[in-house]
């Protein structure tokens, strides 16, 4: 099973990967799953805005990835009845790049901007004016026949995502009146989440084998629909009626190294590594990051939250350490310091 399963991914099958994300997104807040506290508080945020006849005031959502940031900012969108233009930090490149976009907005829009906190110095200053009194001052010209043009803006929302809200300078995070962090998920939240994939796409499945897809995901959506469509794929080939029961699903979560705690290879790689060659530390993030040949961001934004949230890592002032819970479930002995 193994062998027919274990191929890489044509550029198609993202395609359709990528679709299948966009199918999946709620579009108003009643649809979304999960966030019960941050909706509420939106809720109430959106319906006074529009009762004032507003726009809504900026937000900065801000949480590991995959939990959902950038559909949140769609919901608001749809809920404001306005238009939303979307890029990403790394996007913009130069303030010529965010005026272009700012120039596309209407009276009440919504532009978001994903990881916020890579936005070059010289495109966030602009941001400034824009978020408080919506206007730029741009120069045109070079030397002496450089003059100063003031560029009037409508009232627009700016909702800014990020998974580093710390990276984020203090002038530009102080000009978000609204800042929600988003949370990982409970298990009964990602499961009904797999269950509503399955009735989009009418794949039938048992009960246990979305509650097992649910614990295995890291409290994320993301991760829950991404595990749905590999299990799936598994069903199709392997089970007659397609019908993902709780073997296929094991069988599947086996396959991809996805164990009972939601930890892949790399998780658990993390862990090794600090246990066999640092004892289990206190070790140093770069440190880590050279033994396994990742980006130390990477480890920091997209593994170490969800290690530290299950209790397997401590941040420490000397370093990262392994808890006797991770030494628990890797199996490895743990004996306490004296």
């Amino acid at each position: 099973m193994t062998d027919a399963y274990n191929r890489d991914q044509a550029p198609q099958q993202q395609a359709d990967e990528e679709a299948f994300d966009l199918s999946l997104r709620p579009q108003f807040l009643g649809e979304y799953i999960g966030q019960s506290e941050l909706k509420a508080e939106l809720s109430v945020y959106i319906q006074a805005a529009q009762s004032r006849e507003e726009s809504l005031d900026h937000v900065l959502l801000y949480g590991p990835p995959g939990l959902g940031k950038t559909t949140l900012a769609k919901v608001i969108a749809n809920e404001m009845q306005v238009n939303m233009q979307s890029t990403s930090g790394p996007a913009i490149e130069k303030t010529g790049d965010l005026l272009a976009l700012l120039n596309e907005l209407e009276a009440g829009d919504v532009l978001f901007i994903d990881e916020i906190h890579r936005l070059p110095r010289s495109v966030e200053e602009m941001l400034y004016s824009a978020m408080e009194d919506f206007y730029v001052d741009i120069i045109i010209g070079q030397d002496e026949g450089a003059r100063a043009l003031h560029f009037p803006l409508p009232p627009f929302t700016l909702i800014g995502a990020t998974t580093r809200p710390g990276a984020l300078s203090s002038p530009l995070r102080h000009r978000f009146g609204i800042m929600e962090h988003m949370r990982y998920y409970q298990v009964e939240e990602l499961e009904e989440i797999v269950k509503r994939s399955s009735q989009v796409f009418d794949s039938e499945i048992a009960s246990p084998a979305s509650h097992e897809i649910a614990l295995r995901s890291r409290g994320t959506p993301r991760i829950a629909n991404r595990l749905f469509r590999r299990v799936r794929d598994f069903a199709q080939v392997y089970r007659d009626n397609h019908m993902i029961d709780l073997d296929i699903t094991r069988q599947a979560l086996t396959v991809l190294q996805v164990d009972e705690k939601g930890l892949d290879q790399l998780d658990r790689k993390i862990l090794d590594t600090m246990i066999k060659f640092y004892q289990g530390g206190p070790v140093g993030l770069t440190t880590i990051a050279a033994n396994l040949s990742e980006e130390a961001t990477t480890i920091e934004d997209m593994y170490e939250p969800y290690l530290i949230q299950q209790g397997f890592i401590q941040r420490t002032p000397r370093g990262r350490v392994v808890t006797a819970l991770a030494y628990q479930h890797l199996g490895y002995p743990y004996q306490e310091d004296e």
